[in-house]
């Protein structure tokens, strides 16, 4: 009898303890008139966000696991950004699914999100940017870049910034969107090596065949131009006061262009001395006519 007793004292303990449970899990917040959410909607929200992370994890390896490395940090990079719509798409349905009016959460939000939208505008085009970068692979990293006349090395591409090394080590942070509203030069997107030249004029009467050959040594003899394909000399045009030449050359490392360019001017200026080949200047002559009294 008394065992009895005690088996139906622990059934109505149990069962009060779970009317409790079933009122606490009931519980409604409301947030205005329209939008009320319980305790047990919220816990279902958070097992749903939490298995959808675990499915996106195991996802993301699954996708990356035979990419190379490179690649693999450029999805990775891409899934960060979608990652968080989808977790929004989800967030939206499960609370649809649990009674939440959807409708009335975005009618209670509109303004804050038009003026959020507004106000990340530009923030939302450098991300679109970055995305269109990393699909259509038009810079790596690596790679030397001139976008609105700055030349740098592209050392890291982000989802929103793309960060660059000056040839004076200033770091030079590119907004994505940048890429969308100027044209953008790769110079090493074709290969490594790169075609330089650097222009002089000689005075009229020169040797043009002599004034050949000195261009020709000063570049060939360089330590940093590449033999092949070997330096041309163009006759570019009779100009007003000089026969203009471009020597035209190519380097390994065109990053560092203006050293050996520099060289070479130094050793095109000596040998031209050497040869008495004059390099001319514009000159003008003034006539003062004085008027009869």
């Amino acid at each position: 009898m008394i065992q009895d007793l005690s088996a139906i004292e622990d059934t109505i303990t149990e069962s009060t303890v779970w009317e409790k449970t079933r009122e606490f899990l009931n519980l409604h917040l409301d947030f205005s008139k329209d939008i009320s959410i319980s305790i047990l909607d919220i816990l279902i929200v958070i097992t749903v966000i939490f298995i959808t992370s675990v499915i996106l994890r195991i996802s993301l390896k699954a996708f990356t696991r035979n990419l190379p490395v490179e690649d693999k940090g450029k999805f990775n990079v891409v899934y960060g950004y979608f990652r968080w719509l989808i977790y929004l798409i989800i967030l939206l349905i499960t609370l649809h699914t649990v009674g939440v009016d959807v409708t009335a959460v975005f009618a209670a939000s509109a303004a804050l999100l038009i003026g959020i939208g507004l106000a990340l505008q530009t923030l939302f085009q450098d991300i679109i940017s970055g995305v269109f970068i990393l699909l259509d692979q038009s810079v790596h990293v690596g790679d030397i870049i001139e976008i609105d006349g700055k030349v740098g090395r592209v050392e890291e591409i982000k989802l929103r910034t793309t960060r660059a090394v000056t040839i004076d080590n200033k770091v030079l942070v590119i907004p994505n969107h940048l890429y969308l509203e100027n044209s953008l030069y790769n110079w090493t997107q074709n290969g490594t090596t790169t075609r330089e030249n650097v222009s002089v004029g000689v005075a009229y009467g020169s040797d043009v065949q002599l004034v050949k050959k000195l261009l020709l040594q000063a570049a060939s003899t360089h330590p940093d131009v590449i033999s092949t394909p070997e330096p041309t000399v163009v006759f570019t045009d009779f100009g007003e006061s000089s026969l203009d030449f471009k020597i035209i050359f190519t380097l390994a490392d065109s990053f560092k262009a203006q050293f050996p360019k520099s060289d070479i001017r130094f050793e095109i200026d000596r040998l031209f001395r050497e040869h008495h080949v004059s390099i001319p200047f514009p000159q003008r002559d003034i006539h003062i006519k004085q008027q009869p009294k």
